[in-house]
Protein backbone atom coordinates (compact mmCIF):
# COMPACT_ATOMS: atom_id res chain seq x y z
CA UNK A 1 0.00 0.00 0.00
CA UNK A 2 1.28 3.18 -0.88
CA UNK A 3 2.14 5.84 1.86
CA UNK A 4 -0.85 7.92 2.60
CA UNK A 5 -0.63 11.77 2.36
CA UNK A 6 -2.74 14.01 3.85
CA UNK A 7 -3.69 17.21 1.94
CA UNK A 8 -4.83 20.51 4.90
CA UNK A 9 -7.66 21.66 3.39
CA UNK A 10 -10.48 22.76 5.70
CA UNK A 11 -14.11 23.87 5.29
CA UNK A 12 -13.95 27.48 7.04
CA UNK A 13 -16.44 27.85 10.07
CA UNK A 14 -18.18 30.56 9.87
CA UNK A 15 -17.87 31.56 13.47
CA UNK A 16 -14.35 31.30 13.99
CA UNK A 17 -13.43 33.70 11.04
CA UNK A 18 -13.85 37.09 13.73
CA UNK A 19 -10.02 37.31 14.12
CA UNK A 20 -6.97 37.80 11.66
CA UNK A 21 -5.19 33.98 13.01
CA UNK A 22 -6.30 32.29 9.82
CA UNK A 23 -3.98 34.54 7.88
CA UNK A 24 -1.18 33.22 9.51
CA UNK A 25 1.33 31.41 7.93
CA UNK A 26 2.16 27.93 9.79
CA UNK A 27 6.02 27.42 8.87
CA UNK A 28 5.91 23.72 8.50
CA UNK A 29 2.56 23.75 6.40
CA UNK A 30 2.87 24.10 2.47
CA UNK A 31 0.05 26.27 1.85
CA UNK A 32 -2.44 25.38 -0.77
CA UNK A 33 -1.59 28.63 -3.09
CA UNK A 34 1.85 27.42 -3.47
CA UNK A 35 0.94 23.33 -3.67
CA UNK A 36 -0.03 22.59 -7.37
CA UNK A 37 2.76 22.49 -8.92
CA UNK A 38 3.40 18.81 -10.84
CA UNK A 39 1.63 16.24 -11.80
CA UNK A 40 2.71 14.07 -8.74
CA UNK A 41 1.26 17.13 -6.41
CA UNK A 42 -1.92 16.07 -7.69
CA UNK A 43 -1.46 11.98 -7.47
CA UNK A 44 -0.65 12.87 -3.79
CA UNK A 45 -3.84 15.36 -3.74
CA UNK A 46 -5.41 12.50 -5.00
CA UNK A 47 -4.33 10.10 -2.50
CA UNK A 48 -5.24 12.48 0.71
CA UNK A 49 -8.71 12.47 -0.80
CA UNK A 50 -8.85 8.12 -0.50
CA UNK A 51 -7.35 8.49 2.80
CA UNK A 52 -10.53 10.39 4.11
CA UNK A 53 -12.29 7.51 3.23
CA UNK A 54 -10.36 5.44 5.62
CA UNK A 55 -11.57 7.78 8.48
CA UNK A 56 -14.23 5.90 11.39
CA UNK A 57 -15.59 9.47 11.36
CA UNK A 58 -16.15 9.17 7.48
CA UNK A 59 -17.47 5.86 6.05
CA UNK A 60 -14.39 3.67 6.96
CA UNK A 61 -13.87 0.78 9.17
CA UNK A 62 -14.95 2.05 12.03
CA UNK A 63 -17.72 4.00 10.86
CA UNK A 64 -20.51 1.99 12.08
CA UNK A 65 -22.10 4.33 14.64
CA UNK A 66 -23.17 6.25 11.75
CA UNK A 67 -25.22 3.75 10.02
CA UNK A 68 -25.42 0.14 11.14
CA UNK A 69 -25.84 1.03 14.63
CA UNK A 70 -28.66 3.15 13.65
CA UNK A 71 -30.30 -0.03 12.03
CA UNK A 72 -31.54 -3.57 13.82
CA UNK A 73 -28.35 -5.28 13.01
CA UNK A 74 -26.29 -3.29 15.96
CA UNK A 75 -25.76 -0.89 18.66
CA UNK A 76 -24.80 -0.19 22.14
CA UNK A 77 -26.05 -1.64 25.60
CA UNK A 78 -24.21 0.61 27.63
CA UNK A 79 -25.85 4.02 27.72
CA UNK A 80 -23.74 5.09 30.78
CA UNK A 81 -20.80 7.66 31.29
CA UNK A 82 -19.03 7.85 27.83
CA UNK A 83 -20.86 5.71 26.47
CA UNK A 84 -24.16 7.77 26.16
CA UNK A 85 -23.54 9.57 22.93
CA UNK A 86 -23.17 6.82 21.16
CA UNK A 87 -26.24 4.93 22.77
CA UNK A 88 -27.99 7.65 20.87
CA UNK A 89 -27.90 6.81 17.81
CA UNK A 90 -29.31 3.01 18.03
CA UNK A 91 -31.98 4.07 20.89
CA UNK A 92 -33.58 6.50 19.15
CA UNK A 93 -32.66 9.62 21.55
CA UNK A 94 -30.31 11.61 18.95
CA UNK A 95 -29.99 14.96 20.18
CA UNK A 96 -28.29 17.47 17.74
CA UNK A 97 -25.89 18.88 20.33
CA UNK A 98 -24.40 15.28 20.12
CA UNK A 99 -20.17 15.31 19.67
CA UNK A 100 -19.72 12.26 17.60
CA UNK A 101 -23.00 13.60 14.95
CA UNK A 102 -21.22 17.01 14.73
CA UNK A 103 -17.51 15.04 14.08
CA UNK A 104 -19.49 13.57 11.54
CA UNK A 105 -20.51 16.18 9.58
CA UNK A 106 -17.46 18.22 9.72
CA UNK A 107 -15.12 14.90 8.77
CA UNK A 108 -17.29 14.53 5.53
CA UNK A 109 -17.08 18.16 4.58
CA UNK A 110 -13.74 18.43 5.05
CA UNK A 111 -13.51 14.89 2.34
CA UNK A 112 -15.66 17.02 0.30
CA UNK A 113 -13.69 20.39 0.62
CA UNK A 114 -10.42 18.28 -0.36
CA UNK A 115 -12.51 17.03 -3.81
CA UNK A 116 -13.15 20.29 -3.95
CA UNK A 117 -9.93 22.17 -4.18
CA UNK A 118 -8.07 19.44 -6.36
CA UNK A 119 -10.94 20.12 -8.91
CA UNK A 120 -10.76 23.85 -8.45
CA UNK A 121 -7.03 23.55 -8.16
CA UNK A 122 -5.76 21.07 -11.17
CA UNK A 123 -6.23 23.92 -13.88
CA UNK A 124 -2.96 25.25 -12.04
CA UNK A 125 -0.76 21.86 -13.32
CA UNK A 126 0.52 21.08 -16.99
CA UNK A 127 0.08 17.76 -17.81
CA UNK A 128 2.02 15.63 -20.64
CA UNK A 129 -1.17 13.33 -20.96
CA UNK A 130 -4.28 14.98 -20.75
CA UNK A 131 -6.40 11.60 -19.89
CA UNK A 132 -4.17 11.43 -16.64
CA UNK A 133 -5.79 14.62 -15.80
CA UNK A 134 -9.26 13.38 -16.48
CA UNK A 135 -8.55 10.36 -14.52
CA UNK A 136 -7.65 11.93 -11.21
CA UNK A 137 -10.77 14.72 -11.96
CA UNK A 138 -12.82 11.48 -12.23
CA UNK A 139 -11.67 10.07 -9.01
CA UNK A 140 -12.12 13.43 -7.21
CA UNK A 141 -15.59 13.21 -8.90
CA UNK A 142 -16.10 10.21 -7.49
CA UNK A 143 -15.35 10.35 -4.02
CA UNK A 144 -17.13 13.59 -3.67
CA UNK A 145 -20.78 12.15 -4.86
CA UNK A 146 -19.65 9.36 -2.15
CA UNK A 147 -19.86 11.92 0.55
CA UNK A 148 -22.61 13.38 -0.56
CA UNK A 149 -24.64 10.43 -1.03
CA UNK A 150 -23.91 9.37 3.03
CA UNK A 151 -24.83 12.93 3.37
CA UNK A 152 -27.73 13.06 2.08
CA UNK A 153 -29.36 9.98 3.01
CA UNK A 154 -28.94 10.79 6.76
CA UNK A 155 -29.51 14.81 6.69
CA UNK A 156 -31.88 15.24 3.82
CA UNK A 157 -31.47 18.85 2.76
CA UNK A 158 -28.10 19.66 3.41
CA UNK A 159 -25.41 22.68 1.82
CA UNK A 160 -23.86 21.94 -1.11
CA UNK A 161 -20.50 23.26 -2.27
CA UNK A 162 -18.77 22.45 -5.60
CA UNK A 163 -16.06 24.85 -5.86
CA UNK A 164 -12.82 25.65 -2.99
CA UNK A 165 -13.98 27.50 -0.23
CA UNK A 166 -11.38 30.64 0.33
CA UNK A 167 -13.40 33.41 2.57
CA UNK A 168 -15.16 33.41 4.88
CA UNK A 169 -18.01 35.25 2.46
CA UNK A 170 -17.52 32.39 0.19
CA UNK A 171 -18.27 30.14 3.09
CA UNK A 172 -21.28 32.02 4.10
CA UNK A 173 -22.68 31.97 0.41
CA UNK A 174 -23.16 28.16 0.38
CA UNK A 175 -24.61 27.85 4.53
CA UNK A 176 -27.76 26.43 3.73
CA UNK A 177 -29.65 23.72 3.11
CA UNK A 178 -30.36 23.03 -0.07
CA UNK A 179 -33.05 20.70 -1.44
CA UNK A 180 -32.55 16.47 -1.31
CA UNK A 181 -33.32 16.37 -5.49
CA UNK A 182 -30.62 19.07 -5.97
CA UNK A 183 -27.53 17.12 -3.84
CA UNK A 184 -29.08 14.26 -5.91
CA UNK A 185 -28.66 15.92 -9.04
CA UNK A 186 -24.92 17.04 -8.39
CA UNK A 187 -24.05 13.09 -7.36
CA UNK A 188 -25.68 11.92 -10.48
CA UNK A 189 -23.53 14.62 -12.81
CA UNK A 190 -20.18 13.93 -10.48
CA UNK A 191 -20.82 10.17 -11.37
CA UNK A 192 -21.87 10.62 -14.82
CA UNK A 193 -18.35 13.04 -15.42
CA UNK A 194 -16.44 10.27 -13.70
CA UNK A 195 -17.72 7.10 -16.43
CA UNK A 196 -16.47 9.72 -19.28
CA UNK A 197 -12.97 9.24 -18.44
CA UNK A 198 -10.52 6.42 -19.58
CA UNK A 199 -10.52 4.85 -16.14
CA UNK A 200 -10.46 0.71 -16.29
CA UNK A 201 -13.14 -1.21 -15.80
CA UNK A 202 -12.00 -2.66 -12.25
CA UNK A 203 -9.52 -1.57 -9.94
CA UNK A 204 -7.47 -4.55 -10.73
CA UNK A 205 -6.39 -2.93 -14.17
CA UNK A 206 -5.86 0.12 -11.97
CA UNK A 207 -5.10 -0.40 -8.22
CA UNK A 208 -6.14 -1.99 -5.75
CA UNK A 209 -7.96 1.00 -3.16
CA UNK A 210 -8.81 3.11 -5.96
CA UNK A 211 -12.00 3.34 -8.21
CA UNK A 212 -12.86 1.75 -11.52
CA UNK A 213 -16.18 2.00 -14.08
CA UNK A 214 -17.54 -0.98 -12.14
CA UNK A 215 -17.51 0.89 -8.85
CA UNK A 216 -18.95 4.42 -10.33
CA UNK A 217 -21.73 2.43 -12.35
CA UNK A 218 -22.23 0.55 -8.77
CA UNK A 219 -22.79 3.32 -7.11
CA UNK A 220 -24.72 5.37 -9.75
CA UNK A 221 -26.86 2.80 -10.28
CA UNK A 222 -27.44 2.74 -6.31
CA UNK A 223 -28.11 6.47 -6.39
CA UNK A 224 -30.94 6.09 -9.11
CA UNK A 225 -32.65 3.36 -6.77
CA UNK A 226 -32.57 5.26 -4.13
CA UNK A 227 -34.20 8.31 -5.76
CA UNK A 228 -36.79 6.36 -6.93
CA UNK A 229 -37.38 4.63 -3.72
CA UNK A 230 -37.51 7.72 -1.65
CA UNK A 231 -38.30 10.69 -4.42
CA UNK A 232 -41.44 11.76 -5.29
CA UNK A 233 -41.15 12.54 -9.32
CA UNK A 234 -39.88 10.36 -12.44
CA UNK A 235 -39.61 7.12 -10.01
CA UNK A 236 -40.20 4.64 -12.76
CA UNK A 237 -37.30 6.56 -14.64
CA UNK A 238 -35.03 6.51 -12.29
CA UNK A 239 -35.57 2.92 -11.51
CA UNK A 240 -35.04 2.09 -15.12
CA UNK A 241 -31.73 3.92 -14.71
CA UNK A 242 -30.38 2.28 -11.34
CA UNK A 243 -31.11 -1.27 -13.65
CA UNK A 244 -29.22 0.26 -16.56
CA UNK A 245 -26.17 1.31 -14.54
CA UNK A 246 -25.64 -1.84 -11.52
CA UNK A 247 -26.46 -4.05 -14.75
CA UNK A 248 -23.39 -2.24 -16.50
CA UNK A 249 -21.47 -2.91 -13.04
CA UNK A 250 -22.93 -6.51 -13.17
CA UNK A 251 -21.09 -7.05 -16.25
CA UNK A 252 -17.97 -5.81 -15.58
CA UNK A 253 -17.47 -8.87 -13.52
CA UNK A 254 -14.39 -10.99 -13.74
CA UNK A 255 -16.49 -14.55 -13.27
CA UNK A 256 -19.48 -16.38 -13.71
CA UNK A 257 -21.08 -17.65 -11.17
CA UNK A 258 -21.18 -16.08 -7.31
CA UNK A 259 -21.03 -19.50 -6.20
CA UNK A 260 -17.40 -19.79 -7.56
CA UNK A 261 -15.89 -17.24 -5.19
CA UNK A 262 -16.68 -18.78 -1.30
CA UNK A 263 -17.99 -16.07 1.35
CA UNK A 264 -14.95 -16.82 3.58
CA UNK A 265 -13.06 -15.66 0.59
CA UNK A 266 -14.44 -11.90 0.32
CA UNK A 267 -12.88 -11.32 3.89
CA UNK A 268 -9.80 -13.33 4.12
CA UNK A 269 -7.03 -10.40 4.46
CA UNK A 270 -4.87 -12.44 1.88
CA UNK A 271 -6.92 -13.08 -0.73
CA UNK A 272 -8.07 -9.01 -0.74
CA UNK A 273 -6.00 -7.99 -3.89
CA UNK A 274 -6.95 -10.65 -5.60
CA UNK A 275 -10.98 -11.36 -4.75
CA UNK A 276 -12.76 -11.14 -7.77
CA UNK A 277 -15.85 -9.89 -5.71
CA UNK A 278 -14.58 -6.95 -4.57
CA UNK A 279 -15.17 -3.84 -6.59
CA UNK A 280 -14.27 -0.67 -4.07
CA UNK A 281 -12.31 -1.27 -0.54
CA UNK A 282 -10.73 1.09 1.35
CA UNK A 283 -7.25 0.00 1.82
CA UNK A 284 -5.71 -0.93 5.47
CA UNK A 285 -1.46 -2.23 5.91
CA UNK A 286 -1.47 -4.83 8.15
CA UNK A 287 1.27 -4.87 11.09
CA UNK A 288 1.55 -1.33 10.60
CA UNK A 289 0.56 0.58 13.86
CA UNK A 290 -0.54 3.55 11.95
CA UNK A 291 -2.38 2.25 8.80
CA UNK A 292 -3.46 -1.02 9.90
CA UNK A 293 -7.26 -2.23 10.83
CA UNK A 294 -8.32 -2.56 14.04
CA UNK A 295 -11.91 -3.96 12.84
CA UNK A 296 -11.05 -7.74 14.00
CA UNK A 297 -9.22 -7.06 17.25
CA UNK A 298 -12.55 -4.46 18.10
CA UNK A 299 -14.88 -7.05 17.32
CA UNK A 300 -13.38 -9.64 19.77
CA UNK A 301 -15.16 -10.82 22.07
CA UNK A 302 -13.31 -11.88 25.95
CA UNK A 303 -11.83 -15.20 25.76
CA UNK A 304 -12.09 -15.76 21.81
CA UNK A 305 -9.42 -15.88 19.63
CA UNK A 306 -11.30 -16.51 16.35
CA UNK A 307 -10.89 -12.61 15.38
CA UNK A 308 -7.01 -12.17 16.16
CA UNK A 309 -4.39 -12.43 18.12
CA UNK A 310 -4.76 -9.45 20.42
CA UNK A 311 -6.12 -10.10 23.99
CA UNK A 312 -9.23 -8.35 24.31
CA UNK A 313 -11.20 -7.47 27.66
CA UNK A 314 -14.52 -6.76 26.36
CA UNK A 315 -17.48 -8.02 24.58
CA UNK A 316 -17.07 -6.92 21.09
CA UNK A 317 -19.53 -4.91 19.13
CA UNK A 318 -22.47 -5.63 20.77
CA UNK A 319 -24.92 -7.06 17.74
CA UNK A 320 -28.85 -7.54 17.89
CA UNK A 321 -29.84 -11.24 18.84
CA UNK A 322 -32.87 -9.99 16.34
CA UNK A 323 -30.10 -10.00 13.50
CA UNK A 324 -28.97 -13.89 14.92
CA UNK A 325 -32.35 -14.94 14.77
CA UNK A 326 -33.27 -14.09 10.88
CA UNK A 327 -30.66 -16.25 9.70
CA UNK A 328 -32.00 -19.15 8.52
CA UNK A 329 -31.17 -22.56 9.24
CA UNK A 330 -28.49 -24.06 7.02
CA UNK A 331 -27.39 -20.45 6.25
CA UNK A 332 -22.91 -20.69 5.76
CA UNK A 333 -23.33 -17.09 6.13
CA UNK A 334 -24.19 -17.64 10.36
CA UNK A 335 -21.37 -19.68 11.19
CA UNK A 336 -18.53 -17.08 9.41
CA UNK A 337 -20.20 -14.03 10.61
CA UNK A 338 -21.12 -14.86 14.26
CA UNK A 339 -20.51 -16.50 17.27
CA UNK A 340 -22.03 -16.88 20.88
CA UNK A 341 -19.09 -15.93 23.43
CA UNK A 342 -19.98 -17.68 27.00
CA UNK A 343 -17.46 -16.09 28.92
CA UNK A 344 -19.43 -15.09 32.32
CA UNK A 345 -18.49 -11.12 31.46
CA UNK A 346 -19.78 -11.48 27.98
CA UNK A 347 -22.85 -14.15 27.76
CA UNK A 348 -23.47 -12.65 24.10
CA UNK A 349 -23.07 -12.59 20.48
CA UNK A 350 -19.99 -10.32 18.79
CA UNK A 351 -19.06 -10.26 14.81
CA UNK A 352 -16.59 -13.11 13.56
CA UNK A 353 -17.04 -12.14 9.82
CA UNK A 354 -13.59 -9.21 9.63
CA UNK A 355 -10.58 -11.47 10.75
CA UNK A 356 -7.38 -11.15 10.88
CA UNK A 357 -5.53 -13.57 13.83
CA UNK A 358 -1.75 -14.08 11.51
CA UNK A 359 1.34 -13.82 13.16
CA UNK A 360 1.67 -10.34 10.79
CA UNK A 361 -1.41 -8.62 12.83
CA UNK A 362 0.30 -10.17 15.99
CA UNK A 363 -0.72 -10.02 19.78
CA UNK A 364 -1.56 -6.18 19.13
CA UNK A 365 -4.15 -6.72 16.23
CA UNK A 366 -2.81 -4.82 13.71
CA UNK A 367 -4.63 -6.55 11.27
CA UNK A 368 -4.67 -5.91 7.30
CA UNK A 369 -8.53 -6.55 6.62
CA UNK A 370 -9.63 -3.90 3.78
CA UNK A 371 -12.99 -2.02 4.40
CA UNK A 372 -15.31 -3.68 1.73
CA UNK A 373 -17.24 -0.41 0.10
CA UNK A 374 -18.95 -2.26 -2.92
CA UNK A 375 -18.74 -6.01 -3.99
CA UNK A 376 -20.85 -7.95 -6.31
CA UNK A 377 -23.38 -9.70 -4.18
CA UNK A 378 -24.33 -6.20 -2.89
CA UNK A 379 -24.55 -5.23 -6.69
CA UNK A 380 -26.96 -7.83 -7.61
CA UNK A 381 -28.84 -7.78 -4.90
CA UNK A 382 -29.42 -3.87 -5.80
CA UNK A 383 -30.10 -4.96 -9.01
CA UNK A 384 -32.65 -7.14 -8.19
CA UNK A 385 -34.20 -4.39 -6.20
CA UNK A 386 -34.36 -2.51 -9.50
CA UNK A 387 -35.56 -5.04 -11.39
CA UNK A 388 -38.72 -6.37 -8.77
CA UNK A 389 -39.48 -2.47 -9.24
CA UNK A 390 -39.74 -2.89 -12.79
CA UNK A 391 -42.01 -5.57 -12.09
CA UNK A 392 -39.21 -7.94 -14.02
CA UNK A 393 -39.39 -10.65 -10.63
CA UNK A 394 -38.43 -13.60 -12.63
CA UNK A 395 -34.99 -11.91 -13.53
CA UNK A 396 -34.68 -10.58 -9.71
CA UNK A 397 -35.52 -14.02 -8.05
CA UNK A 398 -32.62 -15.49 -10.71
CA UNK A 399 -30.13 -12.98 -9.28
CA UNK A 400 -31.47 -13.28 -5.42
CA UNK A 401 -31.30 -17.49 -5.84
CA UNK A 402 -27.91 -16.84 -7.05
CA UNK A 403 -26.81 -15.03 -3.59
CA UNK A 404 -28.67 -18.17 -1.63
CA UNK A 405 -26.69 -21.21 -3.36
CA UNK A 406 -23.70 -19.78 -2.04
CA UNK A 407 -25.12 -19.64 1.00
CA UNK A 408 -25.95 -22.99 0.85
CA UNK A 409 -29.84 -22.22 0.83
CA UNK A 410 -32.52 -23.44 -1.43
CA UNK A 411 -33.84 -21.05 -3.77
CA UNK A 412 -36.40 -18.56 -3.41
CA UNK A 413 -39.38 -20.84 -5.01
CA UNK A 414 -38.46 -23.69 -2.66
CA UNK A 415 -38.37 -21.31 0.54
CA UNK A 416 -41.45 -20.04 -0.18
CA UNK A 417 -42.85 -23.55 0.40
CA UNK A 418 -42.14 -23.06 3.92
CA UNK A 419 -44.31 -21.72 6.40
CA UNK A 420 -42.18 -19.91 8.35
CA UNK A 421 -39.75 -18.14 5.59
CA UNK A 422 -43.31 -17.20 3.90
CA UNK A 423 -44.67 -15.68 7.08
CA UNK A 424 -41.62 -13.61 7.94
CA UNK A 425 -41.21 -12.55 4.05
CA UNK A 426 -44.75 -12.51 2.15
CA UNK A 427 -43.19 -10.64 -0.70
CA UNK A 428 -40.29 -10.64 -3.31
CA UNK A 429 -39.47 -6.74 -1.29
CA UNK A 430 -39.43 -8.90 1.81
CA UNK A 431 -37.10 -11.57 0.45
CA UNK A 432 -34.82 -9.28 -1.00
CA UNK A 433 -34.42 -7.12 2.00
CA UNK A 434 -33.92 -10.05 4.21
CA UNK A 435 -31.21 -11.17 1.90
CA UNK A 436 -29.29 -8.43 2.39
CA UNK A 437 -29.13 -8.16 5.75
CA UNK A 438 -28.14 -11.66 6.53
CA UNK A 439 -25.46 -11.54 3.21
CA UNK A 440 -24.39 -7.72 4.00
CA UNK A 441 -24.17 -7.55 7.58
CA UNK A 442 -22.36 -5.18 9.68
CA UNK A 443 -20.85 -3.75 6.09
CA UNK A 444 -23.20 -0.91 6.55
CA UNK A 445 -25.93 -1.20 4.36
CA UNK A 446 -28.44 -2.07 6.69
CA UNK A 447 -29.92 1.38 8.01
CA UNK A 448 -29.53 2.36 4.03
CA UNK A 449 -31.46 -0.26 2.57
CA UNK A 450 -34.57 0.43 5.66
CA UNK A 451 -34.87 3.81 4.74
CA UNK A 452 -34.73 2.91 1.37
CA UNK A 453 -37.40 0.31 1.68
CA UNK A 454 -39.48 2.14 3.84
CA UNK A 455 -40.72 5.58 4.56
CA UNK A 456 -40.73 7.64 8.03
CA UNK A 457 -44.25 5.99 9.01
CA UNK A 458 -43.55 2.52 7.44
CA UNK A 459 -40.20 2.38 9.32
CA UNK A 460 -41.66 3.43 12.88
CA UNK A 461 -44.13 0.58 12.02
CA UNK A 462 -41.23 -1.82 11.18
CA UNK A 463 -39.52 -1.18 14.31
CA UNK A 464 -42.53 -1.50 16.36
CA UNK A 465 -43.04 -5.04 15.52
CA UNK A 466 -39.97 -6.14 17.10
CA UNK A 467 -39.70 -7.35 20.64
CA UNK A 468 -37.80 -5.63 23.04
CA UNK A 469 -35.78 -8.61 24.27
CA UNK A 470 -34.08 -8.84 21.39
CA UNK A 471 -32.81 -5.36 21.14
CA UNK A 472 -31.11 -5.10 23.96
CA UNK A 473 -31.02 -1.68 26.14
CA UNK A 474 -31.60 0.35 23.21
CA UNK A 475 -35.48 1.39 23.73
CA UNK A 476 -37.78 0.72 20.13
CA UNK A 477 -40.64 2.73 22.14
CA UNK A 478 -38.50 6.10 21.09
CA UNK A 479 -38.68 5.74 17.37
CA UNK A 480 -40.90 8.04 15.99
CA UNK A 481 -41.17 9.52 12.67
CA UNK A 482 -38.50 12.04 12.96
CA UNK A 483 -36.18 9.02 13.19
CA UNK A 484 -35.90 9.00 9.15
CA UNK A 485 -33.53 11.67 9.19
CA UNK A 486 -30.86 13.04 11.54
CA UNK A 487 -30.69 16.16 13.53
CA UNK A 488 -28.56 18.57 11.63
CA UNK A 489 -25.69 19.56 14.07
CA UNK A 490 -26.84 21.97 16.66
CA UNK A 491 -23.27 24.17 15.80
CA UNK A 492 -24.35 23.80 12.32
CA UNK A 493 -28.12 25.16 12.59
CA UNK A 494 -27.43 28.04 15.47
CA UNK A 495 -24.91 29.81 12.68
CA UNK A 496 -28.59 30.64 10.87
CA UNK A 497 -31.90 29.08 12.05
CA UNK A 498 -33.18 29.88 8.51
CA UNK A 499 -30.61 28.76 5.99
CA UNK A 500 -29.71 25.89 8.09
CA UNK A 501 -33.56 25.10 9.73
CA UNK A 502 -33.39 21.84 11.72
CA UNK A 503 -35.03 18.52 10.99
CA UNK A 504 -38.72 17.93 12.01
CA UNK A 505 -39.24 16.70 15.90
CA UNK A 506 -35.93 17.82 16.99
Amino acid sequence: MKKRYVLLVVLFALAACEQDFLNQQDPNAVSVDSYFKTENDVLLAVNGIYQVLRSGNTVGEGSALYSEERSDNAGRNDNQSNAGEPFQFNDFSLLAGNTYLRTHWSSMYDGIARCNTLLSRIDQVAFSDDALKQRYIAEAKFVRALLYFHMVRKFGDIPLSVQEIRTKEEASAIAYRQPEATVYQQIVADLTDALASNLPDTQWEYAVGRTSKAAINALLGQVYLTMGATLADNKTEHFQQAEQYLAAAYDMRTFDKLSEIPYAQVFDVAAKNTCKELIFQVQYLQGDPSYSSSIARNNQARGETINSQFNSTGSGTNLKLDLVKDYEAGDLRKEFSVKFAPHAQVNDWFITKFRDNSDAAGTAGWGGNDWILIRYADVMLLLAEAKMHLNKDAEAIALLDEVRERAGLPAYAEARANATYNAKYPTLKDAILHERRVELAFENHRWFDLIRNYNAEELVAYFGQKEQADYGNAQLSNISTKDRYYPIPFDEYKLNPEKMYQNPGY
